[in-house]
């Protein structure tokens, strides 16, 4: 059973990061990595927790998709309400997330 999670739970600036990271839509992990400059051995731990506490949830994608685009099958993350309250509270312990990495909408303006 995942530990509870309130809104009001502090995630590290890293944990923070990757959810900002999933909600701007860099939804697999390498994007993630390349969109927050961390590295492999940081970026999946924190998402194995991630997902362990129900802040995001994933998905295989179909082996034929990958088998087109000459890759292997990528797991793509999204948030899970959880998430996102967890994430709106984390914009306001970490104002500074939204502006390294903005969201499709900030991203049109």
């Amino acid at each position: 059973m995942p530990p509870s999670r309130t809104p009001d739970t502090k995630l590290s600036h890293t944990a923070a990061m990757i959810l900002q990271a999933v909600d701007a839509g860099f939804i697999y992990g390498f994007s993630i990595m390349e969109m927050t400059g961390l590295p492999s051995g940081t970026v999946y731990p924190a998402m194995r927790r991630l997902e362990r506490d129900e802040l995001i949830a994933s998905q295989w994608e179909r082996q034929s998709i990958a088998d087109a685009a000459l890759r292997p099958p990528r797991k793509y993350y999204k948030l899970t309400a959880a998430g996102r309250v967890t994430l709106e509270s984390s914009r306001k312990r970490y104002p500074l997330l939204e502006r390294l990495i903005p969201t499709e909408e900030a991203r049109q303006t």
